[in-house]
C-alpha cells in the first residue's frame, strides 16, 4: 500500500462548530495520521497521511465537515509523507 500525504486549508464556517474534533474522529476511524489546527484568519489547516483510499475518504468528509459547519473552499496539495503516527489536534 502506498502512503500519500495531503496538506492544506479549509475555509468557511469551520471554527466553533467542532470541525477539528470531527476531523480527528474521522481520521482515526480511517486509520490516518496527521494533525488539524485552527488558524488566526478563521481557516482550518489539516495535514493527513495514509493509504490513498482512506485519505480520499477523509477529503470527501472535509468537503462537507460536521453538521454545523459550512465549507466554502478546500485547498489541498500533495506533500512528501514524513511517517507521522497518530492524528491529533495541534494548538
Amino acid at each position: 500500500m502506498t502512503r500519500i500525504c495531503l496538506q492544506g486549508f479549509v475555509s468557511g464556517k469551520v471554527q466553533g462548530v467542532g470541525f477539528r474534533q470531527g476531523t480527528q474522529v474521522e481520521a482515526e476511524r480511517l486509520g490516518l495520521d496527521g494533525w488539524v489546527r485552527n488558524l488566526d484568519d478563521g481557516r482550518v489547516e489539516v495535514r493527513v497521511e495514509g493509504d490513498q483510499s482512506s485519505v480520499k475518504r477523509l477529503v470527501a468528509w472535509l468537503e462537507r465537515g460536521p453538521p454545523h459547519a459550512r465549507v466554502d473552499d478546500l485547498q489541498l496539495v500533495e506533500r512528501t509523507p514524513d511517517g507521522a503516527r497518530g492524528f491529533f489536534i495541534a494548538y
